[in-house]
């Protein structure tokens, strides 16, 4: 993978990834409630959850495109729309991912439990699977080998996923009254709409 694509993928990435959703508040109500040694198993699971969906996602996207190359153009220009879409949605909220008191409540288990917890609420998500269905595949380069390329992008996905869970973890009280204006969220969101959008239009185009 060029220099180029890692240029537009990495901060694309981060900016979605620390974005406030279920698992980074699941994340920082276990690191408050739990402590960040405990949390760390629900990360486990959740990392390996979206490695899966990641991986799964360019590898049914890649055997499209090698069998059905006119589909897969199909696919680039409806992945590219639905990221515009999501870009649109993200501007037009207005701080619904804000935290307040009453949903931070994670049920908890034994570490085992926990691990299944992140792992399920990575893979059930149908919003993750669209999501990793339509970004990902843009960066995968078709002359080059795909195993190296897909390596480096769920490298990139688990280290920003581990980052991002783990600032929430450790925030604590700090996260969550910066998180409770909707104001801060609304701008997370934006500057998340904008590099989707931006996404979106450079796939339409390519």
């Amino acid at each position: 993978m060029n220099m180029a694509l890692l240029g537009v993928f990495i901060p694309t990435f981060f900016f979605v990834s620390i974005t406030p959703g279920m698992c980074m508040t699941m994340a920082m109500s276990l690191g408050m409630s739990i402590g960040y040694r405990r949390t760390l198993w629900m990360m486990v699971g959740e990392m390996i959850g979206i490695g899966l969906v990641a991986v799964a996602a360019v590898l049914g996207i890649a055997s499209v495109m090698l069998n059905y190359p006119w589909l897969f153009t199909i696919l680039k220009s409806v992945g590219a729309a639905y990221l515009f879409y999501l870009g649109i949605k993200m501007w037009q909220s207005k701080g619904k991912l804000a935290l307040s008191d009453g949903n931070n409540q994670i049920q908890v288990g034994h570490h085992w439990d926990l691990v299944i917890q992140g792992f399920v609420t990575a893979i059930a998500n149908p919003k993750g699977w669209a999501f990793m269905i339509s970004l990902l595949p843009p960066f995968i380069e078709s002359s080059k080998p795909l195993a190296p390329q897909l390596t480096l992008l769920v490298a990139i996905i688990l280290a920003f996923e581990f980052i991002c869970m783990t600032i929430y973890a450790l925030g604590g009280k700090g996260l969550k009254g910066l998180l409770g204006h909707s104001k801060n969220v609304r701008l997370m969101n934006r500057i998340s709409g904008s590099l989707m959008m931006a996404v979106g239009l450079w796939l339409f185009l390519s």
